[in-house]
């Protein structure tokens, strides 16, 4: 959920979904934390270079020489909103497994 286009309610989906699917709850909470201000460049990059796939021969690629312009983002809002949906299904299928795996691989043993 911390890449999901849903700023400013990534927090709340999040821990609504985790009660839901009766997920634990701090590790969701650490997850959807993803968004902090470090990573937002390359978040927001990386959703725009995904989306490039659903757009096709009408995809737009970012140049870092030109100057970002409102009509810019305007114009590319669609292609960075469906590379965004993709990228965090994708990431949390990934790291989703990895922390499963690694949950059954450390697992505490009862006592």
């Amino acid at each position: 959920m911390g890449i999901v286009p849903l700023w400013g309610f990534q927090m709340a989906i999040a821990i609504t979904l985790a009660f839901l699917f009766r997920l634990n709850k701090v590790l969701v909470i650490l997850a959807a934390n993803i968004s902090i201000p470090p990573m937002l460049p390359l978040i927001l990059f990386l959703s725009h270079l995904t989306g490039t796939i659903w757009m096709g021969k009408d995809a737009q690629y970012i140049s870092f020489g030109k100057e970002i312009t409102l009509e810019m983002v305007h114009a590319n809002f669609i292609q960075y909103v469906l590379g965004a949906v993709t990228l965090a299904f994708v990431g949390g299928i990934i790291f989703g497994g990895i922390a499963y795996i690694g949950l059954k691989i450390f697992k505490r043993s009862k006592v």
